[in-house]
């Protein structure tokens, strides 16, 4: 089960790539022995995490980016400059909650929901996974954006590798010429009984989405999940 909450009320109602450049070893670190059908960009294990996050990889090219290794097999290069320090402060002033004031739970789902299904269709999916910094909060970003995937992982302190499940905040982050600039997070409650947490979910669209515009749903989205966790911990 899972509920909505806000910041006010958090209690229990509450493009084209070539491999050609790359190393044989690297290349073949990607390939899967168990699913001849596997390749770069293609990963069964991934895709089901993906799915229930909500976004289909239909183009079959969504990679999971860990490190920068990983981030060259996408075809992509990782920053020269890490870790990559980021100033959302004044970003924070635009990013909506939703249940808040200035956004209500239905249109939050409806623009969410038509995110996850342009970034389905993305011809290549780019999805930086770490920890926020200085912390062991779990992050996955689901991004069709070649500039904001490599400087989201430079901003991400690098985290033990694992399988692939969901994270603790999940950021959907989609740049396209027809969507209008929109940038919420929202938290919610899952589980049953006495094992409730909370996770949260970020939404950036736009034409040119900055990276500063992510890292404020990301950091108000740690900010939310901390202060459920008090609030749980106060009531015991």
């Amino acid at each position: 089960t899972s509920t909505l909450s806000n910041a006010g009320s958090r209690q229990a109602s509450f493009g084209t790539r070539s491999f050609a450049s790359l190393p044989d070893s690297i290349a073949r670190s990607a390939q899967s022995e168990a699913f001849p059908n596997e390749y770069p960009g293609q990963n069964y294990d991934f895709n089901w995490t993906l799915n229930a996050d909500g976004v289909t990889p239909l183009k079959k090219s969504a990679f999971r980016i860990t490190k920068p290794l990983e981030l060259k097999i996408s075809g992509l290069a990782p920053l020269k400059k890490t870790p990559l320090k980021v100033n959302a402060s004044a970003a924070q002033s635009t990013m909506l909650e939703a249940g808040g004031p200035d956004l209500d739970f239905d249109s939050y789902d409806e623009i969410s929901q038509r995110c996850k299904d342009l970034l389905s269709l993305s011809n290549t999916l780019y999805c930086p996974e770490g920890h926020m910094p200085t912390t062991t909060t779990s992050v996955r970003v689901i991004t069709n954006s070649q500039t904001l995937a490599p400087e989201l992982l430079a901003y991400l302190d690098r985290a033990p590798k694992r399988d692939s499940t969901g994270c603790s905040i999940t950021a959907y982050v989609l740049e396209d010429e027809e969507m209008n600039n929109f940038a919420a997070y929202a938290i919610e409650e899952v589980g049953e009984g006495g094992d409730i947490t909370s996770v949260a979910a970020v939404v950036c669209t736009g034409k040119n989405v900055k990276v500063e515009q992510v890292v404020a749903g990301l950091e108000m989205s740690l900010n939310g999940l901390k202060e459920d966790e008090t609030a749980r911990a106060s009531e015991e």
